[in-house]
């Protein structure tokens, strides 16, 4: 009997742990965002109400938790497309508002450039991960668009993306450069 009433506590740890695990990702994406990737750890760990040895439990390395989180976030980013498309009232307006999402996501990047620069091999299969995430849900947003009549076709998604990538480098430099607004002009620009 005492085997049959451990058994349901297992899972509910895995349910905390991942939980846990989920509240670290979005406070060090948000420590990230705030003060780059060399945030103190122990910033993160007040940030998430956890203590920093939780955060070294999940992620042995700040690499770990680096790479950790730009995978979160790609999968978010790519989890969010087929429900804007579902939902939203045109394909345009899913897309508009997924790259809304992958500009969010392209600001959370802030010193991650410089971390995928080191020797570290955990970064290595990162820009990769990216592609193979991030492309098909653009390409099925722009095709859905282009069979709608709301675009023209032909639209490459890895062209489309790395655009919308080089109109939003450098724009913490500037405050007087507002990436959204570029990017939206992109957008609307692609409407037939």
């Amino acid at each position: 009997m005492a085997d049959h009433d451990s058994a349901p506590a297992a899972p509910r740890q895995r349910a905390d742990a991942r939980r846990n695990q989920q509240t670290l990702l979005d406070a060090a994406a948000a420590a990230f965002v705030a003060a780059g990737v060399d945030v103190p750890v122990r910033e993160i760990a007040a940030a998430a109400g956890v203590g920093v040895g939780t955060i070294y439990r999940h992620f042995p390395t700040r690499a770990d938790l680096i790479v950790a989180v730009y995978r979160h976030q790609v999968d978010a980013c790519a989890a969010a497309g087929p429900a804007l498309l579902a939902t939203d009232d045109s394909p345009h307006a899913a897309l508009a508002a997924w790259i809304e999402l992958f500009v969010d996501f392209l600001a959370t990047k802030h010193g991650l450039a410089e971390a995928l620069q080191s020797d570290d091999a955990a970064f290595d299969t990162l820009h990769t991960y990216f592609l193979d995430r991030l492309l098909p849900v653009c390409a099925e947003l722009l095709d859905a668009a282009a069979a709608a009549g709301e675009i023209g076709p032909g639209t490459d998604p890895y062209e489309f993306l790395r655009a919308v990538g080089n109109l939003c480098i450098g724009a913490g430099n500037n405050p007087r450069y507002q990436p959204r607004r570029v990017v939206a002009l992109l957008v609307r620009g692609l409407r037939t």
